[in-house]
């Protein structure tokens, strides 16, 4: 009895050691099936993205209908304090427009208004552009979308920066905020007592190049460059601005509206109807600009399309099939018998401002045929920028008086860029309404900071 009692004592025991060992088996097994999902959630985390668990297609599956599947639920409850990640990606969302004190409206552009404002939050002056919101039946306007991610795509020190987008009370009212630069230098120059020195042109003109060629070189074209389009700060930096007309171009060209640039700076393709273009529009546009800085004005400054190119021709010359092969193909010509000037007499217009050197480098920007057209990068290493007198450091441009500090800007005798017809004189008369009260909405609670609505877009 004693030794049968010994027995059962001992396979008790055993059993109570065996089931203790269980016990801690499984709670090792526990912990380290919470180890590896604690591990898994943070590495998801930390390569923010989930390509390969969502790529992957069921077999059979057809590619056309494949929906991902969703994530496996886990049985292991985890822990707050010790299994959530050290950092969560955070979704955060517009700022809205009412942080914004509207100081004065100091441009339209091309697709939008421009504002100086003070940003409530740095107590900094930014200029702020409101877009053109077309009423789309679905979604954010495919135009608005092509200039927020050209801007995004070009920055540069010669190009505007933008900080950030900003909403209104609704979704038809967006900002993009930029960057507040005082001066563009259409206003400056109508406001000059002295026209620019020969080293300040060659800054202006060497930062405009850099710009445009940083550009070019990511498969960008402006379409719309002019001197209200560039920007010139305190410190003389200049910086190319709206790019309301901007597209991405490639290989081979596509087809796109002639009907681009503003009138007084359309290279001659487009005026004749070219449809299939390039970088070289940008180029004609870079050679109107420096005329423009010597002269004060305008170079061709046209009252209509028939008008610009006839002074264009009666400057450099009517084009022929020997100086532009394929001209006499393209709709303008077919549709008009134009005058012959067989001279090319444009450096009679600019006196002893421009050398022999800057007179190439010009007829270089202004060659008829785009394929012959100086690029940005060819220009840049001009020798018309190593002759005396040199380009001046930006630093030593003397500073004016900002405009756009005080009063709207008025185009006066300009022509209006390529615009949305009767929507974009819809929102200048918005806007005319809109900037009487300011930037004030009432959707934001005091101290905090106010939020737009609908979707998220942070730089």
């Amino acid at each position: 009895d004693s030794s049968s009692g010994e027995e059962s004592s001992e396979e008790e025991d055993n059993r109570e050691d065996t089931s203790g060992k269980e016990a801690n088996t499984s709670k090792e097994d526990g912990k380290e099936d919470e180890q590896k999902l604690t591990a898994k959630v943070r590495s998801k985390f930390d390569d923010h993205s989930d390509a390969e668990s969502l790529g992957k297609m069921s077999k059979g599956s057809n590619s056309d209908n494949y929906l991902p599947e969703s994530p496996e639920l886990s049985d292991v409850d985890l822990k707050p304090e010790d299994s959530l990640p050290l950092y969560l990606p955070a979704i955060q969302g517009c700022r809205s427009v009412e942080e914004f004190n509207c100081l004065n409206r100091i441009e339209e552009g091309t697709y939008g208004v421009v504002y100086r404002a003070l940003d409530k939050k740095t107590n900094e002056i930014v200029a702020l552009k409101r877009l053109k919101m077309e009423k789309e039946k679905e979604g954010f306007p495919i135009t608005s979308l092509r200039e927020i991610n050209t801007l995004l795509k070009a920055q540069h020190e010669n190009i505007v920066t933008v900080r950030e987008i900003v909403v209104g009370s609704n979704m038809d009212k967006i900002y993009i905020v930029m960057d507040f630069v005082e001066h563009d230098l259409k206003s400056l120059m109508e406001n000059m007592k002295n026209p620019f020195l020969v080293g300040e042109v060659k800054t202006l003109l060497k930062q405009l190049l850099r710009a445009v060629r940083h550009l070019h070189d990511n498969w960008i074209l402006h379409r719309d460059l002019k001197t209200s389009n560039l920007l010139l700060s305190h410190k003389g930096i200049l910086k190319v601005g709206d790019f309301g007309l901007a597209r991405e171009y490639g290989s081979p060209l596509k087809s796109y509206t002639p009907i681009v640039v503003t009138l007084w700076y359309r290279a001659p393709e487009l005026l004749l109807g070219c449809k299939e273009y390039s970088t070289h529009i940008d180029m004609w546009s870079v050679g109107c600009i420096f005329a423009e800085f010597f002269l004060m004005k305008a170079l061709w400054p046209g009252k209509s399309e028939i008008d610009q190119i006839n002074k264009i021709f009666k400057d450099l010359g009517t084009p022929t099939e020997k100086i532009w092969p394929g001209v006499s193909e393209l709709p303008g010509m077919k549709k008009v018998q134009f005058n012959e000037n067989p001279y090319n007499v444009v450096k009679n217009r600019f006196g002893t401002y421009l050398t022999d050197l800057g007179f190439d480098l010009l007829n270089r920007f202004f060659a008829y045929d785009p394929a012959k057209r100086i690029t940005a990068e060819e220009a840049i290493e001009h020798e018309y920028f190593n002759e005396s007198p040199l380009p001046v450091d930006p630093s030593m441009f003397p500073t004016w008086p900002a405009r756009s500090e005080q009063t709207r800007k008025h185009s006066g005798n300009s022509p209006k860029p390529p615009s949305g017809g009767k929507a974009y004189q819809k929102l200048m008369d918005d806007e005319e309404h809109f900037a009487a009260g300011g930037f004030h909405m009432s959707t934001a609670a005091k101290g905090a900071s106010a939020q737009g609505m609908g979707f998220a877009l942070k730089f």
